[in-house]
């Protein structure tokens, strides 16, 4: 009950959109004619009035879809809309605040945030009399003549608050803003923005901000948007409905942290507001093709702590106060939890990871044990690993080169994913000696035919 008091479907508010997108994608053509499809066809539109924080796993395209939305990058397919213009035809007024402050270090405080302003040929009393006040509502008075390396990290993000807000933009687009900050500075920033926002000090209309963060999104947010991956898509699009100021230790708040966990945790589960499929999409592949799986880059180890820990609570854990004990972000532990469920280990069910039989044995098993339970694992659910081992089995000097497998996922994941993919895979199978690989000459080999070219090299 609680739970559906707390949420409703974002539906098409009648306000005008500032901006909207219309089934715009982001894929890349590949030499067989196939896509790689970072972004199915997506619509999506932020109105004026609204905070609007977008979530979603590493991979799932966030700041594609950021990127997409300022114009900075052009939809393979699709349109972006700037109230009801095409993006590449309207004078569009936008402002990012990015993560890593992206300040000019030779210039002042001053000299920074009245950077935008000079681009634009404002006048410099109009600027300066702008950029002074922007300083003062952001809370740094008294530092327009400090530089950057003077002054800590939370107030370099203060600079780069004023600096896109001084341009007084519609929509404040802030990419992953308080990742490189400590715990209390985010805090407190967050805070500021929520409280600049609210008596309206800030002149931008609607605020669009990339997060990793559930907590922060459900603290700052009017509206969630969740992206799954592989391609990325709207698993789910809802407003949150709880009054500000939102207390993290309240049932709506902790229900609606929950939520989102299953969300982001059940990729299997049909999502709760569809994507539209009915567009024309990337080329059929051929049903004989096979379909790799995208390996959570995770370690062995990281895998066996995380089941070791959960069997010390009895072998089931809610996700969120695990992560909470862990003290990790959704972005850290995602990856781990992933690979633990996609080789049997652990099941997530409404939220909570619950350790399976063979995950049970496979934290209580020495070494060798967990290397065999691990081995008959991947072979069983990571198709990748177990055509690397059939391959070696079958021919006669039991080696393979890395590309003959580079070639066949490339035409799934981008060229930098397969790569990511190939070296999770060379983790995994060493550890689980499945095989051994010669990085000297990139190739796959049975785990003693290394040892025995090696002796013969020696030999000869």
């Amino acid at each position: 009950m609680q739970e559906v008091a707390i949420l409703s479907p974002a539906e098409n508010v009648k306000t005008e959109a500032i901006i909207r997108a219309e089934r715009i994608e982001k894929y890349y053509a590949q030499p067989s004619e196939n896509r790689i499809q970072v972004i199915s066809a997506t619509d999506l539109s932020i109105v004026p009035g609204e905070i609007v924080a977008l979530l979603g796993p590493s991979g799932s395209g966030k700041s594609t879809m950021l990127r997409m939305l300022t114009g900075l990058s052009v939809p393979s397919a699709g349109q972006v809309y700037w109230h009801e213009k095409p993006i590449a035809d309207a004078e569009i007024n936008v402002s990012i605040v990015f993560q890593s402050f992206a300040l000019f270090p030779w210039m002042t405080v001053l000299e920074n945030v009245e950077a935008p302003l000079q681009a634009r040929g404002i006048a410099p009393a109009e600027r300066h009399e702008r950029s002074m006040k922007m300083i003062d509502t952001v809370g740094l008075d008294g530092f327009e003549s400090a530089y950057p390396k003077e002054l800590s990290g939370g107030m370099r993000q203060r600079v780069g608050f004023a600096r896109a807000l001084v341009v007084e933009p519609e929509v404040l687009f802030m990419d992953e803003p308080f990742s490189a900050l400590d715990v209390l500075t985010a805090e407190n920033l967050r805070s500021e923005l929520l409280e600049l926002w609210e008596k309206k000090t800030m002149p931008t209309k609607s605020v669009f901000i990339v997060t990793h963060n559930i907590e922060e999104a459900v603290l700052l947010a009017d509206r969630i948007i969740v992206l799954g991956r592989n391609p990325g898509h709207i698993r789910t699009d809802f407003r949150v409905q709880i009054l500000q100021p939102r207390d993290r230790k309240s049932e709506p708040f902790t229900q609606l942290v929950d939520y989102i966990y299953k969300v982001l945790t059940r990729p299997d589960v049909a999502p709760v507001a569809a994507p539209d499929h009915q567009h024309p999409g990337p080329r059929p592949r051929d049903q004989r093709q096979m379909h790799y799986q995208m390996l959570p880059h995770a370690r062995p180890g990281g895998i066996a702590g995380l089941l070791e820990l959960l069997l010390d609570k009895g072998g089931r854990d809610d996700i969120y106060r695990l992560a909470d004990d862990l003290a990790f972000e959704i972005d850290d532990l995602l990856p781990i939890v992933d690979a633990a469920q996609l080789l049997g280990f652990l099941k997530i069910e409404e939220g909570d990871a619950s350790i399976t039989e063979k995950g049970a044995e496979f934290a209580n098993s020495e070494i060798l044990r967990q290397k065999e339970l691990f081995r008959d694992a991947a072979i069983e659910h990571v198709l990748l690993l177990r055509q690397i081992r059939r391959a070696l089995e079958s021919k006669s000097d039991h080696t393979v080169p890395e590309d003959f497998f580079l070639d066949m996922i490339d035409e799934q994941f981008s060229e930098e994913e397969s790569r990511r993919q190939m070296e999770t895979a060379i983790n995994w199978g060493r550890y689980a000696e499945l095989f051994d690989f010669d990085a000297a000459r990139r190739r796959f080999v049975m785990p003693d035919a290394l040892e025995e070219t090696a002796a013969n090299e020696e030999v000869q």
